[in-house]
């Protein structure tokens, strides 16, 4: 991974949502999103809203890295306590560092915070501080990672993250709407073991089960994103005959677009998860990507508070939330990148956006 790119793209793979760099403890403990509540259920009234008003409170927002999806995040999560009168006292980064995020975490209990939001980097190396928290009266939510031995509601009001199955599996009927006609399907996943894109990838290839056009007929793992370019030409070598191919996320795709640009295969569509500029560019100039998987960080920020405020109330809270996604097409760019960053698109797709629109 490129040192700047690893940032902006690991955040869009965690809900990505979507911390591949220091992975999950094995000791940390997998979601049943079988049980999960809909971020539509978590509703906070404007009489809430007022209720909250009449008493000053605190939030920290207590992040493990920095990029255009965590501030994302971060922006919905201060729309939301804004409306119910509470102040955003800090905002973290810890540079993917798990030691510096239990110095911030220890830093802004300090502050004696009403609410903290984070992404536990290392859950057991953040479990002592967190707890010390929590007891000096601080509600916490967890972005994706859980912590092993936090029960709900007693250690924490909640965890919020993607539907990680139901984007899997809109992978394969995105590739199944593609055609009807039995066609060559190769899949490059991430080989390494971490829940959030095993989940989507096991989602991925058991849907394909529903699709029998769709024929995987060749499966290449890789670690680091960087490999996936070497991946993807080897796979080409030994499969000439694939016509579409999907990729865990969209980094790591990138590199498989590059490989099927050396080989001149302008004939293979992919498939991916999240949104990053690279990719969304080749979507909107009509290249190799035929769509992507998009979860909404500024709603999972939103969600995220929703439920804090919510457990101030002393309502009950969903242990598990997850949030929606969106299929984004060479015809939806503009309205995907708004539902999932709030903010405008990048201008360097716009000039392509313009031109298809004006088709």
């Amino acid at each position: 991974m490129k040192p700047k790119k690893l940032q902006w793209r690991q955040v869009a793979l965690l809900c990505l949502l979507p911390v591949l760099s220091t992975p999950v403890s094995a000791a940390t403990p997998a979601l049943d999103l079988t049980t999960a509540a809909r971020a539509e259920q978590v509703i906070l009234t404007p009489a809430q809203q007022q209720q909250l008003k009449t008493t000053k409170r605190r939030a920290a927002l207590v992040w493990h890295g920095s990029s255009a999806w965590i501030n994302a995040v971060t922006a919905g999560a201060r729309t939301e306590f804004a409306a119910a009168g509470v102040d955003v006292v800090a905002v973290t980064d810890a540079n993917f560092d798990p030691a510096r995020q239990v110095a911030d975490i220890e830093n802004v209990t300090t502050m004696r915070p009403d609410f903290i939001l984070t992404l536990a980097i290392d859950p057991s190396s953040v479990k002592n501080s967190l707890q010390r928290a929590v007891k000096q009266g601080a509600k916490l939510v967890l972005l994706s990672n859980p912590i092993a031995g936090f029960q709900h509601p007693a250690d924490y009001t909640g965890i919020v993250t993607d539907d990680m199955l139901g984007m899997g599996r809109r992978a394969a009927s995105v590739l199944a709407e593609y055609s009807n006609k039995p066609v060559k399907v190769g899949m490059i996943f991430h080989d390494a073991d971490y829940f959030i894109t095993n989940t989507r990838d096991r989602a991925f290839t058991d849907a394909l089960k529903a699709h029998p056009q769709l024929q995987l007929v060749a499966r290449k793992g890789f670690v680091r994103e960087q490999e996936t370019s070497d991946v993807a030409a080897a796979l080409l070598l030994q499969h000439p005959e694939l016509e579409l191919i999907y990729v865990s996320w969209d980094s790591a795709a990138e590199g498989v677009l590059e490989a099927l640009r050396a080989a001149g295969r302008k004939d293979i569509r992919v498939v991916t998860h999240d949104l990053g500029v690279n990719n969304l560019l080749d979507l909107a100039r009509g290249g190799n990507m035929l769509a992507t998987i998009a979860d909404q960080p500024y709603l999972i920020g939103q969600t995220m508070a929703k439920v804090a405020l919510l457990a101030e109330l002393q309502q009950p809270t969903p242990a598990l939330t997850l949030v929606p996604f969106d299929t984004v097409h060479r015809h939806n760019i503009s309205e995907g990148w708004l539902r999932a960053f709030h903010s405008p698109l990048p201008a360097v797709i716009q000039p392509f956006i313009a031109t298809e629109n004006s088709r």
